[in-house]
């Protein structure tokens, strides 16, 4: 069986009755370093955005976990945030996904860093990065080696182990179920931990940022730079674009060209009509754009300041 076989409303019912033995059951998973089986099958709802019926990209995959997986989840997610927030274990420039690093203050504070270059008659311009599939393409095993590294004890490291073992999911449409597919790669969608491991897993990309400034928000990165000089600025973004890519390639994670943008800021400086080329590692130039939607989460649109 794929999906929930038990609803939250019928665990909320009774809860007074199964308490203790679903508490028994999260303790017996931490100490076997083991989880139900059932509790990695995924349901995927595929929801219909318009166009091309017939077509697959036209729908959005929603993925439903069943509920006694995510009330695990949720205390699980809790103990390793609470640890990791106490360690100062994210980067300064991550947001996403953590309490008091919403939409509102990454925006800011990178608004506030452009507005600040705009004020000192220096030029600005920034990398919109986007990913293919970030959170689809997480590698387990380099994420188990973050883990590591973080001073996650053995116990620790089997359980995520076997949390990642042996996932599937099967499509649900109109009432049918199809068969089930192995997952293998990624964290998982719909989960409580998945966003919280997908930060611990690009935590370090801002390390090669260099001289330029970054902000990571769950997949969507921003690359920024200012000075005096036009050319310098690019030429440093250049280089610290090239250095990002390298790392997410470390991580195995694909830049999307085509999504990822570049623009420049304080238009009252002298520019030419066509700025030097922003270009991928691949040679493909990055196109430059003159507004662009930052974090979806908050519509909020850069442009010319």
């Amino acid at each position: 069986q794929s999906g929930p076989s038990i609803s939250e409303t019928v665990i909320v019912a009774i809860v007074a009755i199964v308490a203790t033995p679903i508490t028994s059951l999260f303790n017996l998973s931490f100490v076997s370093s083991e989880i139900p089986k059932d509790w990695k099958a995924a349901a995927v709802i595929p929801l219909f955005k318009g166009g091309d019926t017939l077509d697959p990209n036209c729908y959005r995959p929603i993925s439903i976990l069943p509920c006694l997986s995510k009330v695990f989840e949720s205390q699980v997610n809790k103990q390793i945030t609470d640890h990791l927030e106490s360690h100062h274990t994210f980067s300064a420039v991550q947001s996403g996904f953590r309490a008091g690093h919403g939409c509102n203050s990454a925006t800011l504070k990178v608004l506030n860093d452009i507005i600040t270059a705009i004020d000192n008659r220096q030029y600005c311009a920034a990398v919109f990065i986007d990913l293919a599939k970030a959170f689809d393409s997480v590698n387990h095993r380099i994420l188990i080696g973050r883990l590591s590294s973080l001073g996650f004890s053995n116990d620790c490291l089997a359980w995520f182990t076997n949390y990642f073992a042996d996932r599937v999911q099967c499509v649900k449409s109109e009432g049918m179920l199809s068969g089930p597919l192995a997952v293998s790669m990624g964290v998982p969608q719909g989960s409580i931990l998945g966003p919280t491991l997908f930060s611990v897993y690009i935590n370090d990309v801002a390390l090669a940022a260099g001289d330029s400034l970054i902000h990571l928000y769950a997949d969507d990165t921003i690359l920024y730079t200012s000075g005096p000089s036009l050319d310098t600025v690019l030429s440093n973004l250049q280089t610290s674009f090239n250095a990002i890519q390298h790392s997410f390639r470390g991580h195995q994670l694909l830049l999307n060209a085509s999504k990822t943008k570049c623009m420049l800021f304080n238009r009252s400086l002298p520019a030419p009509a066509r700025p030097t080329s922003i270009t991928t590692l691949d040679g493909s130039d990055i196109e430059y754009v003159d507004i662009y939607k930052y974090l979806q989460c908050l519509a909020k649109v850069f442009g010319p300041l």
